[in-house]
C-alpha cells in the first residue's frame, strides 16, 4: 500500500471539508493507495498523462476537489484540497492550477530527497 504524503496545507484544507465529503475523498484516496482508481478520480486537465488526478465531490450545492499524484513510485502525494468557488464552468481556476504545479514540483523534490535518505542527493 502506498504511503500518503500531504503537501503544504492540503491536509488541513481537507480536514475543513464537510464530514460527508471527507469520508468520500478519504475512501477515494484509500483506493488510490491500494493501486486502484476510484470512479470519482479523474486525470486533471493540463497535466500530461494520468499521473495527476482530481477527486471531485459535490455537497449541498458546493463542489470540493482534492488533487493528488501517483507519479512517484510507492508514494501518493496530496497536492491541493479546495472548495471550488466559481459558479461558471468546470475548469479549475488558474490560481489553483499554478498552486498545483508548484506543489507538484515540491513533491518531486521531496520524493528525490526521501529516495536518497533525506540527503538531497541526485543520481
Amino acid at each position: 500500500m502506498q504511503a500518503i504524503i500531504f503537501i503544504a496545507s492540503s491536509n488541513r484544507d481537507l480536514r475543513s471539508f464537510p464530514d460527508d465529503v471527507r469520508r468520500a475523498v478519504g475512501f477515494a484516496l484509500y483506493e488510490a493507495q491500494r493501486g486502484a482508481k476510484h470512479p470519482a478520480a479523474k486525470p486533471l486537465r493540463g497535466f500530461h498523462g494520468a499521473g495527476v488526478l482530481e477527486i471531485v465531490d459535490d455537497h449541498d450545492g458546493d463542489t470540493y476537489r482534492v488533487v493528488y499524484t501517483v507519479r512517484f513510485g510507492d508514494e501518493l502525494y496530496v497536492l491541493h484540497a479546495f472548495q471550488k468557488k466559481s459558479k461558471t464552468g468546470s475548469a479549475t481556476p488558474q490560481q489553483d492550477m499554478t498552486l498545483i504545479r508548484r506543489r507538484l514540483a515540491l513533491a518531486e523534490r521531496l520524493h528525490v530527497e526521501r529516495a536518497h535518505g533525506g540527503r538531497g542527493e541526485t543520481k
